[in-house]
């Protein structure tokens, strides 16, 4: 065990990010060797003076880095920081490497590189040469708005370009609305078990975050409410279609509470809808249903191509200034080139051929989760990326994760998804998309069952 640890007056907010990085800075500089058995949570915890749920987080943003691992029974270890992270999150592209089904991603293919080739040779014909000239205006290209338009009302939404602001994707876009709307200290209210970048956001900001309880159908009105008149609440953050990383969709009628209970505590929604555009005959958003408060959030990099990191960001007419000045600080604009490649699939059909694409290959992964997780407690859906593991009680999801590790298979454990005070769940998440062919796919399934079946044996490991 070693005996360096931090201090608390060595760290400053958000603590887990400070303890990380002040971890990292030991581990890099010998203070840390590899081979170190770091402290229990909870020991770490009463010795700085902090919660155990900031060094939970601390220790996964570690682990993530592949700066330490986790073994069953013995404890955190320091990792060698010179040899290869001990958790990939690239696409596998080694038949004989690691099934990386931890990442939500869109399935992949040649085809997608062709279609994006041909794009790019293609990009100079018709091309306005403020695509690459302009660095304003912040809200992007007129050209690019418009083509928003035909996008958002395919995603159920209809709105005007003057209420649109491009972005670089859904999390500049949530960066951007939330830094807007909330303050230092003001509370922000999502799902317990919630999208794992707003409670990092949250945290960076300064805000109060509070999970609400959820069920079959997504929040529970009466526990928006009950939140509500506890407390000023200034933020709803919700996925309410597909959520990650419940795959929960949340149906009409609970919208219409929804809605209703921000307008009456005069609650500004922010929806996240990045996984929206691959369901047919989904909900309308939340955002149609009370215009006046909501900021909507899509974009393409879930339901086309990964790397195609543009969105779209739908205000009220009395949000657009200040959305506007946040823009500008954190990245001026969002890239008009790659804007451009966004909108020219939206007018010719590229986008609606790879959605179409993707849903046809999510569905059969789909019936392959069905045939080979029968026997087990999950979630899914057939146009979902991803599904929701509920493990036997023999496990806890620290140990299935590494376990599953040793066999080659990465999976996203749940710690990420627990908003601040609420239960981390009894859980993991499973992507469709990161492994690149039908067979590893199948491979890593098959893996998991048999993991699943059995209980956890202690992990031999090399120090």
């Amino acid at each position: 065990m070693t005996n360096w640890i931090p201090t608390k007056d060595c760290l400053s907010h958000p603590l887990h990010t400070s303890l990380a990085a002040a971890m990292k800075s030991a581990i890099e500089d010998g203070r840390l060797p590899a081979g170190t058995k770091l402290p229990p949570h909870r020991d770490l915890a009463h010795d700085i003076g902090i919660s155990v749920h900031t060094v939970s987080k601390a220790y996964e943003g570690l682990r993530r880095q592949g700066l330490v691992g986790s073994h069953v029974g013995r404890g955190t270890y320091v990792l060698d920081p010179g040899r290869p992270s001990q958790q990939p999150f690239l696409m596998d592209r080694d038949p004989n490497g690691i099934i990386d089904l931890s990442i939500s991603r869109p399935v992949y293919d040649p085809y997608h590189a062709k279609v994006m080739d041909g794009t790019l040779r293609n990009l100079p014909e018709g091309l306005d040469h403020d695509t690459y000239l302009a660095c304003r205006p912040n809200v992007g290209l007129k050209a690019h708005r418009e083509s928003g338009v035909k996008w958002l009302r395919r995603c159920g939404l209809e709105t005007k370009p003057e209420n649109i602001i491009m972005t670089n994707g859904v999390c500049n876009g949530m960066t951007t609305a939330l830094a807007t709307i909330a303050h230092y200290g003001d509370t922000v209210v999502t799902e317990d078990i919630a999208h794992h970048l707003i409670i990092s956001l949250c945290a960076y900001f300064g805000l109060k975050l509070k999970g609400l309880q959820t069920d079959q159908d997504g929040i529970v009105p009466e526990a928006f409410e009950k939140a509500c008149k506890a407390q000023e609440v200034k933020v709803l953050f919700t996925v309410p279609t597909q959520a990650n990383p419940t795959v929960t969709t949340v149906p009409d009628e609970r919208r219409r509470k929804l809605a209703e209970i921000a307008r009456h505590h005069d609650v500004t929604i922010i929806e996240d809808d990045v996984w929206g555009p691959l369901m047919t005959d989904r909900p309308v958003p939340i955002s149609m249903l009370a215009p006046e408060r909501s900021i909507y959030l899509t974009s393409f990099s879930k339901c086309t191509l990964s790397g195609l990191r543009a969105g779209y960001m739908v205000a009220p007419d009395q949000l657009i200034p200040a959305l506007t000045g946040r823009m500008l600080v954190f990245n001026w604009m969002a890239t008009p080139l790659v804007t451009e490649i966004a909108s020219r699939w939206v007018e010719d059909g590229t986008a609606e051929e790879l959605v179409a694409w993707q849903r046809r290959e999510l569905a059969l992964r789909h019936a392959v989760v069905a045939e080979e997780m029968a026997e087990f407690d999950w979630r899914g859906n057939p146009a979902a990326l991803h599904f929701w593991l509920r493990l036997p009680e023999t496990w806890t999801p620290e140990a299935f994760v590494e376990h599953a590790q040793a066999l080659g298979v990465a999976v996203a454990p749940p710690r990420p998804f627990a908003a601040p005070e609420c239960k981390t769940p009894h859980a993991v998440r499973v992507s469709l998309g990161g492994a690149h062919s039908a067979s590893s796919f199948r491979r890593g399934l098959k893996l998991l069952s048999n993991l699943l079946k059995r209980r956890p044996d202690p992990i031999a490991q090399p120090f």
